[in-house]
Formats: structure tokens, C-alpha cells, sequence
């Protein structure tokens, strides 16, 4: 049962193993950098559905960037931002959730913008490919198959990252089995 703090009226969240309020004081902000990163700039902030903002974020984004890059800098381009997203994103991630005293903030979408980026690698610039991946990548970050769930648990923004990175990549299998089978054209 919560109890009351006689300072603030506030019921305290002692089961998350977060202290009490103390009168007068606030909790912790992330910093800015981490702010920004992790609600991939105030995109998390997006209701409702932060995660599917992300993504469909992510998506376009790509989109724009890679019509402008020549063919064969697409994939190495890719592969890089997936990988610096994925790299910056976990001490973010680590940052914000750390600073909200909850294990995974819905609107920490930094993880979403890793998982969608492996998605689309490979992939022709199409609309039909990139909503496949769009769909696949959100159905696997929602339903965790197996190791998706188990990485969740890693802690911190480890945790928060990598099972949609994980996610990414069972949806880059598939869109590659698409594309091989000629479903995707």
C-alpha cells in the first residue's frame, strides 16, 4: 500500500524502488542530448502509439535520405546509421529511463528507429517494400519471438534497444525472403 509522505501528499512509489519525494526537491533530468536522441527529437511525445510513430518516422525519413543517395551507397549508408542509432541510442535510452524511474518509457523511440533502419537494409526505395517493412518490423517488435523477449530483460537501454534491434533483424529476414520469392516487387 502506498503511504502518504507528510511533505508532499504524494503517494510514495517505494515497489519501483524509487525513494520517496522529498519537499522541494525534483527528480533527475536526463540530459538534453539523451532527451532528444531517445524521443528521437519529440517524436516518443506522439499519442498514441509512440513506438508506430517512431517507425513511420524512421520510414519517410529514410525514404527522403535515400532517394538522394546513389544505389550503391544506400546499404553501406544503412548499415552505418543502423549501427550508430543502435550505438547512441542504448546510454540515451540508459539516460531517460534512468531519469523517469521506469525500466522502458513508452516514448523512448530510439529503439524503434534502430529496429526499423535494419528492416529496410537492402530493400528497394518502393512504397510497397517499405510498408512490408514498416508492418513486419512492428509486428515482430510487438509480439517478442524468441530471443526478442529475452533481450528485453538485459538491463537499461541495453534492454531497451536491443530487443528491437532483434525485431529488426527477424523483419529483414523476411522482407529478404520476399524479395528472393519475387513477392515484393
Amino acid at each position: 500500500m502506498n503511504e502518504m509522505p507528510a511533505r508532499t501528499g504524494r503517494p510514495s512509489d517505494r515497489s519501483a524502488g524509487v525513494p520517496p519525494p522529498v519537499a522541494g526537491a525534483s527528480r533527475p533530468h536526463a540530459p538534453l542530448w539523451a532527451t532528444v536522441t531517445a524521443t528521437f527529437f519529440g517524436i516518443g511525445h506522439m499519442r498514441p502509439g509512440p513506438g508506430t510513430w517512431g517507425s513511420a518516422a524512421t520510414v519517410l525519413l529514410w525514404a527522403a535520405l535515400a532517394l538522394g543517395l546513389p544505389l550503391p551507397l544506400r546499404t553501406p549508408v544503412l548499415i552505418i546509421l543502423a549501427i550508430l542509432v543502435t550505438v547512441i541510442g542504448i546510454p540515451a535510452a540508459t539516460q531517460v529511463a534512468r531519469a523517469s524511474a521506469n525500466k522502458d518509457p513508452g516514448f523512448v523511440v530510439i529503439d524503434e528507429v534502430a529496429g526499423q533502419l535494419i528492416s529496410l537494409i537492402a530493400v528497394p526505395v518502393a512504397w510497397k517494400t517499405f510498408l512490408a517493412g514498416f508492418v513486419l518490423f512492428r509486428v515482430f517488435d510487438i509480439l517478442k519471438p524468441p530471443p526478442v523477449l529475452q533481450l528485453e530483460r538485459l538491463p537499461e537501454g541495453t534492454g531497451i534497444v536491443l530487443d528491437d534491434v532483434a525485431a529488426g533483424v527477424y523483419a529483414l529476414a523476411v522482407m529478404q525472403l520476399l524479395l528472393h520469392l519475387g513477392l515484393l516487387k
